[in-house]
């Protein structure tokens, strides 16, 4: 598969993450009868793990490569915050958005 594509899938995944972090605390005050899982965000967290790990692998630039893997961590790290702790954490919206700029910059690097 080619790099773009995998950028692609990062930018949508991270972009879908967010949404979901933002609009989540909303939609949890609505009597639909649907609570919030940190499932759902080690659902996001393992489908952004593939172009995370192709981006590392590639030869792009050293300060992309650290955005990414930081990025990665961050909504790692708060994620297991909330699943261990039950504590809400801000690093997720951190996260999710230098993966969104890290793969908007990687997919401008690729482009010819």
């Amino acid at each position: 598969m080619k790099q773009k594509y995998y950028d692609l899938i990062g930018i949508y995944s991270a972009t879908l993450c967010l949404m979901h972090c933002l609009l989540a605390p909303f939609l949890l005050v609505l009597p639909i009868g649907r609570f919030h899982h940190p499932l759902i965000d080690g659902i996001f967290l393992t489908i952004g793990i593939l172009p995370v790990v192709k981006i590392i692998k590639n030869k792009v630039p050293v300060f992309l490569k650290i955005l990414v893997l930081c990025s990665f961590l961050l909504i790692a790290l708060a994620i297991f915050i909330e699943a261990v702790y039950h504590i809400e954490s801000s690093l997720i919206y951190f996260g999710a958005t230098g993966l969104i700029i890290s793969h908007f910059i990687n997919y401008k690097y690729h482009r010819h």
